[in-house]
């Protein structure tokens, strides 16, 4: 049977493509209106998998994907990490000199702001990126802004997947201001993965209230010569003011150093989760 993987959003987007990158042609997919869906999904078993975007290298964290990872039992299977382009979308016929306004969602408009600018077009947020194309080729769009266009043609930004899906002419490719824009995505189910010649583990923790709790904690790590890759805080819950610490590092949990390490981290922290142990991207960045 093919694996149902889950992504939030319609077709033809950005975690739809990463789908595509990770698995090929040899999966079905599932689109969810919301992640909080797409986790309900995959936790319900009615879809093997979950594309869940993580963080961008210029716009950051999703702060909801690691909150609901840290609610759910789901575990990391893998690392994607997808090189993204966007692409002016716009219907059969319409030029570059007739589009006034732009659609996209409010990331995407400010991926490409420069781009914008440069060409003089006003940016309308949309809730989506690939649902400003979807939109756009029904004429929905046109209908929801209704008095809001006065004069001029309306393009959408999203990928040249969902351009080809709803019909759209590709009127300019990789307009975002900088070279460097990638997403990180997991791959949620519910196994452990198994190992790969190069790993990350992800947890989360909390501190214990006293001097110097998150330096032990991190300490632990350096000791055994172990590398973070990210750490990231963000407030706790159900404990106003507290945070947690999410943190990935190179290794994986079966190997010695990080057993010890995170048999020490349980002894000082008052919290310790592990989100997942799996195969993870090793690129060199350097000159993209």
């Amino acid at each position: 049977m093919r694996p149902l993987v889950a992504f939030q959003g319609v077709h033809g987007a950005y975690s739809e493509q990463a789908i595509r990158q990770h698995f090929g042609d040899s999966v079905d997919v599932y689109p969810c209106p919301s992640f909080g869906e797409m986790f309900e999904a995959i936790t319900t078993r009615r879809v093997t998998y979950g594309m869940q975007p993580v963080e961008n290298a210029l716009a950051g964290a999703v702060s909801q994907a690691y909150e609901l990872l840290m609610e759910s039992d789901l575990r990391i299977q893998a690392e994607v990490v997808l090189h993204v382009h966007h692409a002016l979308l716009v219907p059969t016929g319409v030029r570059m000199e007739d589009i006034k306004y732009v659609c996209s969602h409010p990331q995407a408009l400010a991926q490409c702001e420069k781009f914008l600018k440069r060409q003089r077009f006003e940016a309308v947020p949309w809730y989506d990126t690939a649902g400003s194309a979807r939109d756009l080729a029904s004429g929905k769009m046109l209908q929801s802004m209704n008095g809001a266009v006065k004069e001029g043609a309306v393009a959408a930004i999203a990928s040249e997947m969902a351009g080809e899906l709803y019909s759209l002419d590709v009127l300019a490719r990789e307009i975002e201001d900088v070279p460097f824009n990638f997403t990180r995505f997991f791959v949620l189910g519910h196994d452990d993965p198994e190992k790969g010649e190069y790993n990350k583990t992800s947890l989360v923790f909390a501190v214990r209230h006293q001097p110097a709790a998150l330096y032990e904690c991190l300490g632990e790590f350096a000791k055994r010569s172990l590398n973070l890759t990210k750490i990231e805080s963000r407030p706790r819950r159900n404990r106003p003011w507290e945070p947690i610490f999410f943190v990935d590092v190179e290794a994986h949990w079966q190997d010695e150093p990080l057993q010890e390490a995170l048999a020490r981290l349980v002894q000082r922290a008052s919290f310790v989760k592990m989100l997942g142990s799996y195969p993870a991207v090793k690129a060199n960045w350097v000159g993209i």
